[in-house]
């Protein structure tokens, strides 16, 4: 059974930070591309980062570059997404996703989300004072 199950995300305040883990089981996810997205209430989708097969490149929203950092440890079946200086802004649920293939189109645009094979439930970050 595939799997994909978020957590780490919790009640921070503004210019806090979080860790994200995702954890992928029932598919090889070594040779998947792995993407977080996130939805705020009323909003939506949108793609956060993501991480190819091999870490060989990883890829950023505008709005999150210089502050998340995505890894995969495929040893642990593993992606995590170190949120640091967090805003209100970032407050919203955050979903991984696994794709076989690649993660972006053209130069550096993330694939939406509904271009991915696999996703998970979400986890909730609230970012508030």
């Amino acid at each position: 059974q595939v799997q994909l199950v978020e957590s780490g995300g919790g009640l921070v305040q503004p210019g806090g930070s979080l860790t994200l883990s995702c954890a992928a089981s029932g598919f090889i996810s070594d040779y998947y591309s792995i993407g977080w997205f996130r939805q705020a209430p009323g909003k939506e989708h949108e793609g956060v980062s993501c991480v190819t097969s091999s870490a060989s490149a990883t890829y950023y929203s505008a709005s999150v570059k210089g502050r998340f950092t995505i890894s995969r440890d495929d040893a642990k079946k593993t992606v995590y997404l170190q949120m640091i200086s967090l805003k209100p802004e970032d407050t919203a649920v955050y979903y991984c996703a696994a794709r076989l293939g690649s993660c972006i189109v053209g130069v550096g645009t993330l694939r939406p989300l509904e271009d991915y094979d696999y996703r998970g439930q979400g986890t909730q970050v609230t970012v508030s004072s």
